[in-house]
């Protein structure tokens, strides 16, 4: 994982220290329209992750194929789709699991955890809603070629694997019993 080491002015705004740096893009058609419009200018767009637990109080992350470090399941919401409806997508589409959403974790975001740049120099930010949830059906594997593996992990052993700033964000406040950043 790396992040951005210095300010940079792109057009009217200034690009905050530490930016994410995101090496491939699945592109929805809404997005990639978007993008003929915009081009590489922020895109602020709503998404969704599932803290899906076992009955150890494990948590299940997702490994991404290109860039390897691990995330909770989760993405982008579609134009039309509601979070809920996202967030069971999600967890089939990364973990090969179907969800019960037991639920609301909490919403976050902001930068720097919640902002970053593909290789393509595409510029997003999100903000995600969290959901507890299990599962009801499926066991966890790598369920399209964005996801190269799948694990669970305890809090202790999740925060010694290379997270997504945005993750690692979602645990340590949901781990401290806050639904949103105070």
């Amino acid at each position: 994982m790396s992040v951005c080491s210095e300010a940079e002015p792109r057009g009217r705004r200034t690009v905050l220290r530490r930016a994410f740096k995101l090496v491939s893009v699945g592109m929805s058609d809404y997005v990639r329209r978007l993008r003929e419009k915009v081009g590489h200018d922020l895109l602020f767009w709503p998404s969704v992750v599932c803290l899906v637990r076992d009955d150890g109080d494990r948590v299940l992350l997702v490994r991404h194929a290109e860039e390897g470090w691990w995330t909770l399941p989760g993405g982008a919401i579609d134009p039309g789709e509601s979070p809920a409806e996202a967030a069971r997508r999600e967890a089939l589409e990364e973990a090969s699991v179907e969800v019960e959403l037991l639920g609301l974790a909490g919403v976050f975001g902001g930068y720097p955890d919640f902002h970053g740049f593909y290789a393509n120099g595409d510029e997003v930010a999100w903000v995600t809603t969290a959901f507890d949830a299990h599962i009801t059906a499926g066991t966890p594997a790598p369920g399209d070629d964005e996801t190269g593996d799948v694990r669970w992990a305890t809090s202790a052993e999740a925060f010694t694997l290379e997270l997504t700033p945005s993750a690692r964000h979602i645990l340590v406040q949901t781990g401290r019993g806050r639904a949103f950043d105070p």
